[in-house]
């Protein structure tokens, strides 16, 4: 199976070695429908003798069964679309990821999907990824999905782009249409912040350009995407002026010992050097860099280390450790960022979340959308919310001041998670592009209140014999959903109305049914069935 199964058998412990010190490159593969992205990777797969037997035999005998086929050759395909779902529809639903290696480096492969609304599946893989081959097919040239895809990875920092222009045995391995495609591309690129664009002319199915040059195509003098992928330099992708060291962990097995545990997000980190734990601003020196294997003298990324200072100075998890920059990160309660919304719940302005930057988690809330990004044309729309898959410019605020810098100046510090705070699920990822400005000052509006509470203010009258024991044990229940609510025993409307003008739930005791929004009669209704009808009635939701 691999380009080193001789090391492999005679010394087991030399290829590990080897293989640990290899260049890790992670891509991901992108492109419209039926451009064939999975194919493309299993061929490179194939032809690189990176297919176990028993994994190829499979898909052989997948290949015969499901006709795709004709006599002989296999699918390469499902090396990929391994869900069954996938494979029913002829589509890819989710990232997969595929591992190879040649004898230089070490790839992770993410193939993502190509519809629109798998926008947050294709935002998740590419998050991690140093490059992007997107695929076009060569019979149709530059298509929406293609100009979604290149702004997704510009908007996610991509560094490295290949353009793949595939099913080139389609249009008679034409180098006029080939040519057409990349002027098409760059004049779209114009506008996005893509630098390290390469064209290679292919066809995935019958392994032109892929492993090996083309015979079909001696007027390409490029080389073919196994050695393009071979030699695209990464190593200076990381960010190394800005020294950033978000703190995992505070180590402290003895009185001896205090040592902060994380990641190097970016820049360099040396003994001796001058450092300043943030928000707090207090300053020290580092004494050790401490690993398993020994100390070290210095460390960059992504090195995971622990520090040990010179002083004792007050240095807790999500705190940030930096360097003596010129440019320090910025330190601030609001910031304004591109958002992509992950799930079917709308993000509503005002509504509270859960962000975690970096090591720090912090409660918080979009503030405002700017505007709606249409992926597909890059125009500004007006937006309320968020829907699923959709990419909005916000201003978010949080609860206490965190750390960051803009995304396109360091990863590591710039992008951020949106947690909802009763599931616990993932809901979105933000990638920070400044500073908030001046803005006018708005008052806080009814539907901010009603996106903040997840509810309509009102009134509600209970009456019966148990009112007031009911109006107690459903002001608990409210709360613990995460509703804003308070009890009222009195019969004042004007103090009524002030509550609901400050967005609550009002659960008023002996109040007149005919002044409230909504009455119950606790005789007859449990907190259960009034929970349930507040629901219905979308007084909270």
């Amino acid at each position: 199976m691999s380009h080193q199964s001789d090391l492999i058998s005679t010394d087991i412990n030399a290829y590990l070695a080897q293989h640990e010190r290899k260049e890790l490159l992670r891509f991901l593969t992108c492109g419209n429908v039926d451009d064939g992205k999975s194919t493309l990777i299993g061929r490179l797969l194939h032809d690189s003798k990176m297919i176990y037997e028993d994994q190829l035999a499979a898909v052989q005998a997948d290949s015969v069964k499901s006709g795709t086929t004709g006599a002989g050759n296999i699918d390469l395909a499902l090396l990929v679309d391994g869900l069954q779902a996938e494979r029913e529809q002829g589509i890819t639903i989710d990232v997969a990821y595929r591992y190879f290696s040649t004898s230089t480096r070490k790839f992770i492969i993410a193939d993502t999907p190509g519809h629109e609304q798998y926008t947050r599946n294709m935002a998740t893989g590419a998050s991690t990824c140093d490059l992007a081959i997107i695929l076009i097919d060569a019979r149709y040239g530059v298509q929406t999905q293609t100009k979604r895809h290149s702004f997704i990875a510009s908007l996610l920092g991509i560094q490295h782009i290949i353009v793949a222009v595939n099913k080139m045995d389609l249009v008679d391995y034409s180098e006029a249409t080939f040519n057409k495609i990349k002027q098409d591309y760059l004049r779209f690129t114009d506008t996005l912040d893509l630098h390290d664009i390469r064209f290679i002319p292919m066809s995935a199915l019958d392994g032109d350009n892929v492993v090996n040059k083309s015979e079909n195509m001696s007027w390409f003098t490029g080389e073919p995407l196994m050695e393009a992928l071979n030699s695209v330099e990464i190593a200076n992708d990381h960010n190394f002026d800005d020294a950033r060291f978000p703190v995992q962990y505070v180590n402290r097995p003895n009185l001896d010992f205090r040592g902060f545990c994380g990641t190097v997000a970016s820049g360099i980190f040396r003994k001796g050097d001058q450092i300043t734990a943030l928000p707090s601003g207090k300053s020290s020196k580092i004494k050790a860099i401490v690993t398993y294997d020994g100390d070290l003298d210095e460390a960059f990324p992504p090195m995971a280390v622990t520090l040990t200072l010179a002083d004792e100075i007050d240095i807790s998890r999500g705190d940030m450790i930096i360097g003596t920059e010129k440019l320090p990160p910025t330190v601030a309660d609001k910031f304004k960022a591109t958002i992509v919304w992950m799930t079917e719940k709308a993000l509503i302005p005002g509504r509270q979340y859960t962000l975690k930057l970096a090591t720090r988690s912090v409660s918080g809330s979009v503030a405002m959308i700017h505007h709606r990004i249409d992926v597909n044309t890059l125009e500004h729309h007006d937006a309320s919310e968020l829907h699923l898959n959709e990419i909005g410019s916000c201003t978010v605020t949080v609860n206490a001041p965190v750390v960051f810098d803009p995304y396109k100046i360091n990863r590591g510090t710039g992008a951020f998670i949106i947690i909802d705070r009763l599931t616990n699920g993932t809901v979105g990822a933000g990638m920070i592009t400044g500073v908030t400005g001046d803005e006018p000052l708005q008052p806080v509006s009814t539907e901010e209140r009603a996106a903040r509470y997840s509810q309509k203010a009102a009134a509600i009258a209970l009456t019966g014999s148990s009112s007031k024991e009911t109006a107690y044990k459903l002001e608990r229940k409210l709360f613990d959903n995460g509703h804003a609510t308070t009890v009222l025993e009195t019969q004042n409307t004007a103090l009524i109305l002030a509550i609901k003008k400050a967005g609550l739930i009002c659960l008023c005791i002996n109040y007149s049914a005919d002044l409230a929004d909504i009455d119950f009669d606790t005789g007859q209704q449990s907190i259960d069935d009034i929970y349930s009808l507040l629901k219905e009635q979308k007084i909270i939701y």
